[in-house]
């Protein structure tokens, strides 16, 4: 099986850490990325796939690296269109390569999986069963009704099994339910959370994608080998979940599921991070607390949090927002993240930090006169060589050791150097150490928008 990752996401649910530039499987909510722990859950069937948006390139790219896949295959979107065009997309470049053979399963990125092994078992029936011309779904076992996620039916009696587990004949998918109908669906005992884990052949796959989305497949079938018009074909695909495009039009022999209880979490709102963190023990941000009881605190940095006379409340800072809710609430959040699209855009695209392929900055001030910044680069890494046409920076290096390179003439530089970038040079700064080159930014002029840059050699194909 040929496990595939899909990496998408707006980033609204677990906002102000989690933007639209920075969805929550890049974010470090626990010990590592939720995209890099997939990433290592995932090796266990081998190297895995890619599928993401072009938009998060850098990120994507950047955290397989630190995660230790160094040449990973990424597959890029050149907009999200939700998962039906991703798998269609995926099919057709395993069919160009003359690989329709193959059983793939696909992933999201983003949710959390506690015990791997219960996991792997699943996943491995899974696999056996698509290799019977099947389209196979996981299904997780419901620990309480849930209204949030959407349920699997299935026949009582197993169509396949192994030691650990069985796979069912799916009756009918259902959408998120009422409370009442979520504790009939539990009483039940055959209603399966909806992971949105989907294991097929190839082939089997293609003949659904021509069945179900003819319109899909047709796009498709002009897409040259190189995928040199992937833009322009994408663009005429329409936005449609796998859910509907096709696993709930299939009949119970063509679909299976597999249950299992994997202790598997979403990680969909701050309730679930809160969850998570309290259920395992992890560390958290520690308030203290007079008069007040029950409140979780996500911390930046080592701020000090003390919260008095009020209880059940979650707490998530970062460097630009803070966001205070009632346990049992986080849900609305999005109802922030709408408002703040009208209000304040920004807040909901970027942080004050951006990651690089090279490294990354921190925004420390963003004033109409001057904006300054800390610049990390990463040993052996280089920023392009560009200019500015709207200002001048003025550069002090404050850890590592370097070389600028300033209108084609080179400058050595260590912890202590200033150098200064006038207004329209060419310049660019190379890590020639071991340890990360970091140097304060201060930029003055009429305009300091990261578009105010023009490359004229890069090593990461940004001209």
């Amino acid at each position: 099986m040929i496990p595939v990752i899909l990496s998408g996401g707006s980033g609204t649910r677990l906002w102000p850490v989690s933007r639209a530039k920075y969805p929550k499987q890049f974010c470090e909510l626990f010990e590592d990325s939720l995209q890099n722990l997939t990433l290592k859950r995932l090796s266990h069937f081998g190297t895995p796939m890619i599928v993401t948006s072009l938009m998060l390139r850098d990120f994507t790219e950047k955290k397989a690296k630190e995660a230790g896949f160094q040449n990973i295959e990424v597959l890029f979107e050149p907009v999200g269109k939700n998962t039906a065009p991703a798998i269609a997309i995926l099919c057709k470049l395993f069919e160009l390569r003359g690989k329709t053979q193959e059983v793939v399963g696909v992933f999201p990125a983003d949710h959390l999986i506690e015990k791997e092994e219960e996991f792997f078992a699943a996943v491995d029936l899974a696999t056996e069963s698509a290799k019977l011309r099947k389209v196979v779904t996981l299904g997780l076992k419901p620990t309480h009704p849930e209204t949030g996620y959407g349920y699997i039916q299935t026949k009582k009696k197993p169509a396949h099994f192994s030691k650990k587990h069985s796979a069912f004949e799916v009756v009918k998918f259902h959408e998120k339910p009422s409370y009442e109908v979520a504790k009939q669906f539990l009483a039940e005992g055959s209603f399966f959370w909806n992971a949105g884990i989907f294991i097929f052949p190839v082939e089997l796959m293609i003949e659904l994608f021509q069945k179900y989305q003819p319109q899909i497949w047709s796009a498709l079938s002009n897409m040259k080998a190189d995928f040199s018009n992937l833009k322009e074909i994408y663009h005429q695909l329409p936005s449609i979940s796998i859910d509907y495009a096709i696993m709930e039009k299939l009949t119970g022999d063509e679909l299976f599921c597999v249950p299992s209880s994997p202790q598997w979490n979403d990680v969909g709102s701050w309730d679930a991070v809160a969850e998570v963190y309290e259920k395992s023990g992890r560390p958290r941000g520690n308030p203290i607390e007079v008069d007040s009881k029950n409140n979780f605190v996500l911390p930046h940095g080592d701020k000090t949090y003390a919260v008095v006379g009020v209880d059940d409340l979650i707490v998530v800072d970062t460097q630009d927002a803070l966001l205070i809710s009632k346990r049992g609430h986080t849900q609305d959040v999005k109802t922030v993240v709408d408002r703040l699209k009208k209000t304040n855009p920004q807040m909901i695209e970027n942080h004050t930090f951006e990651e690089r392929p090279w490294g990354r900055f921190d925004i420390l001030r963003d004033y109409q006169h001057f904006k300054s910044k800390i610049i990390q680069v990463n040993p052996g890494s280089q920023i392009s060589y560009q200019s500015h046409s709207k200002r001048e920076e003025h550069w002090i290096i404050i850890q590592g050791q370097g070389v600028v390179v300033l209108d084609e003439k080179e400058v050595p530089v260590q912890k202590g150097s200033y150098i200064k970038i006038p207004l329209q040079s060419k310049h660019r700064i190379r890590n020639t150490g071991a340890e990360p080159l970091e140097f304060v930014e201060v930029q003055l002029g009429t305009y300091f928008g990261e578009d105010d840059i023009v490359r004229y050699q890069d090593d990461y194909k940004r001209i």
